[in-house]
């Protein structure tokens, strides 16, 4: 293949354009802007009709690339360091969610603040949400690395996440490009409840992401980019993560290093080649181009002392809270089946009130949707994400806040149109608006449900900032007039509520139906408060 000189962005670019990707999206921010110039400049990207969007922010990027990826096609998000914290609500989930498509996060960090407000290091992000995570000491490293990660992502079906600093970034060095692949097909998650985190189902897929961290540390130590040299001099030990591997070898003539190394680049770091250079040398030198994660680390990972108990031996449970139960298990006592609920007490799933609007609202869709099929309803979180659950089975997603529209934008332009939306109103106000944003200038064909029951029902029925202005805050984002849609979820509305959702699931471009019915629950209280004062007018 050709080689091409290339910036650090650049080939992470290009790398995922080789790579089959079929949607990008980030928000600017340097020293990762060039990742998104570069695919947006790219007539390879425009022949292979590569969607290249600049989001509102990076939390929706974020949610839009997994909603790609639950298409089940290869998509990037980019953002630099301080970004990742404001993506990182659906970040973390999204590895609780998993991934479909391959779903890589590029992560630029700022080490000495040349354009930031701080330091922080990435990776302790990608620790904290159990996810593997890549950091190329090269821009070949990175181009290889890129067309890994969705590899990796795929066969674990996890995120990945890959971390450069800005001296990789905007440096430019000659990079040989792999073999091209065509973009995946359009395919659906194999469980259509995976992207849904209602407790009951984040439990599950919780302890399935631990259950994956021997096989992704078992990967790091087999993928070659965790690399052991040998060397004669014992004195010192050196781990060198990433980048600082060439700092480190920039000092020595030929790069020959006397001392043992060890070239990390992919994390979790592999217990047995840390513990190798631990035993084999006198003392541990640790080159990280950022926090001191992977020194904070060795200490605990290194621990030649007594014998220690606890959530990481499997003594108490990795995973849910602690109870009397767990600890006297951990101790060895007796326990009624280790479980803190006694045997008696049975279960009782959760389930929209009776009377509740939702209920009538997502009926009226499930009918609209049949000629579609499943798979198509991306949620939010409110009351409505109870509409997962039997009967009704309507939705697909529950990741997090705002994330029902954005999602709806991946998966459309990864070719799954009609794809619908559903948010409440007071979730609508607090991160919805900028995917409408997106959504209306991408113009992309999906179809939005703002259910309105006038409060905020999930959290005890507080005012909803949406109160009495959802529909103008849609003609102000630039929705069309004649594609707002304001409907009654009643029963006696059924058939005519269903006609306007099919008519607007037919039209090529955002749409907005507000079903608008105020919450049962609030009304019975303001209709017992109403009883009680006039029970106290009547006596005087």
């Amino acid at each position: 293949m050709e080689k091409l000189l290339l910036l650090g962005d650049e080939a992470i670019a290009q790398a995922a354009i080789d790579a089959g990707l079929s949607g990008i999206y980030a928000y600017p921010g340097t020293p990762s802007t060039e990742i998104m110039e570069y695919v947006q400049a790219s007539r390879e990207a425009k022949e292979k009709n590569i969607r290249s969007l600049w989001s509102a922010n990076e939390k929706t990027a974020m949610e839009t690339a997994l909603g790609m990826s639950y298409a089940g096609k290869r998509a990037m998000v980019c953002m630099k360091h301080v970004g990742l914290n404001v993506a990182a609500d659906a970040f973390i989930n999204a590895a609780i969610t998993g991934a479909n498509g391959g779903l890589v996060v590029v992560a630029a960090d700022d080490p000495s603040m040349h354009s930031s407000q701080n330091e922080q290091d990435s990776r302790f992000y990608g620790k904290f949400a159990f996810v593997p995570v890549l950091e190329p000491s090269s821009q070949q490293e990175a181009y290889d690395m890129v067309h890994y990660a969705f590899d990796l992502s795929e066969k674990m079906m996890v995120p990945v996440m890959l971390r450069i600093t800005t001296r990789l970034a905007h440096s430019r060095t000659g990079v040989k490009r792999l073999a091209s692949r065509s973009q995946n097909k359009l395919s659906l998650p194999g469980n259509l409840r995976q992207f849904v985190l209602l407790p009951a189902i984040a439990r599950k897929q919780y302890r399935e992401l631990l259950g994956k961290q021997p096989k992704l540390e078992s990967a790091s130590a087999e993928s070659g980019f965790n690399t052991y040299f040998d060397a004669p001099d014992k004195s010192t030990g050196i781990i060198a993560c990433g980048l600082a591997f060439n700092y480190l070898i920039e000092n020595f003539p030929g790069h020959k290093v006397p001392y043992p190394v060890l070239k990390i680049g992919q994390y979790p770091v592999p217990l047995e080649m840390v513990n190798r250079l631990y035993e084999s040398c006198e003392k541990i030198m640790v080159l990280e181009d950022g926090y001191p994660i992977l020194e904070e680390l060795l200490r605990g990972m290194l621990n030649k002392g007594k014998i220690i108990h606890g959530r990481l031996d499997g003594t108490l449970p990795r995973d849910g809270e602690l109870s009397p139960a767990t600890v006297a298990a951990g101790l060895g006592l007796p326990t009624e089946n280790g479980s803190i609920t006694p045997s008696i007490v049975k279960n009782r799933p959760p389930k929209l009130c009776d009377g509740c609007s939702h209920n009538d609202a997502f009926q009226a869709l499930n009918e609209a949707m049949l000629e579609y099929g499943r798979g198509r309803v991306f949620s939010d979180i409110g009351c409505y994400t109870l509409s997962a659950l039997e009967p009704l089975e309507a939705i697909n997603s529950c990741v997090d806040m705002g994330a029902s529209i954005t999602m709806a934008i991946g998966a459309a332009d990864a070719g799954l149109v009609p794809a619908v939306a559903a948010i409440g109103d007071s979730t609508f106000t607090h991160s919805g608006i900028t995917g409408l944003l997106d959504a209306v200038n991408n113009n992309s064909p999906i179809t939005i449900l703002i259910l309105d029951n006038s409060t905020t029902g999930m959290t005890g029925g507080q005012t909803s900032s949406a109160y009495g202005k959802v529909e103008d805050i849609c003609r102000g984002v630039g929705v069309s007039e004649e594609h707002i849609h304001i409907i009654k979820p009643l029963r006696k509305n059924f058939e005519e509520n269903i006609e306007i959702i099919k008519k607007e699931l037919a039209y090529k471009g955002v749409s907005v139906i507000i079903p608008r019915r105020e919450c049962i629950q609030t009304l019975n209280r303001k209709m017992r408060q109403k009883i009680k004062v006039k029970e106290m007018e009547n006596n005087g």
